[in-house]
């Protein structure tokens, strides 16, 4: 390991550099509401099974430890939110959606308090909370919580 890596850091950048390198493509329901949910319940179904969750949430604790793994884990994450921006792009063609709504914002919201029970309360996360998650993200995006400057 230390041969090829120099360490845990470099397994980890090197393992999150393949997982972004995927053939994975946001859902296309017909509607925000579903596909908000359906992204939703991909992070939920992510982290059901304890196997398959253990990968993840290893990275996102390497993120803690090392600088290098953080930005691997930042860079991960950008470009798979940056995949789902076109579920916010398409509802704006569609009027479902102001002109002018921050794609990625939108995106991390439906996603943030379903991490945030995952990774900092350790609580469950479910299909009726990434409904709700899902939920309170569009109902922002009708209020126009999401348009104006973007950070």
């Amino acid at each position: 390991m230390y041969r090829r890596w120099g360490g845990l850091e470099g397994l980890v950048a090197d393992a999150l550099d393949l997982a972004g390198e995927d053939g994975w493509t946001p859902p296309d329901t017909g509607t925000l509401a579903g596909d908000l949910r359906a992204l939703a319940r991909e992070v939920c179904d992510s982290f059901a099974d304890p196997a398959a969750a253990a990968a993840p949430t290893a990275f996102v604790a390497a993120a803690f430890q090392s600088e290098r793994a953080a930005d691997a884990l930042r860079a991960f994450y950008a470009e798979r939110f940056g995949r789902c921006e076109a579920v916010v792009e398409r509802a704006v063609e569609r009027g479902e959606a102001p002109p002018g709504t921050d794609a990625g914002a939108v995106v991390r919201a439906v996603s943030a308090p379903l991490f945030l029970r995952l990774f900092v309360t350790r609580e469950p996360v479910d299909a009726e909370l990434a409904d709700q998650a899902a939920a309170a993200a569009l109902a922002a995006v009708h209020a126009g919580a999401f348009t104006g400057a973007r950070r």
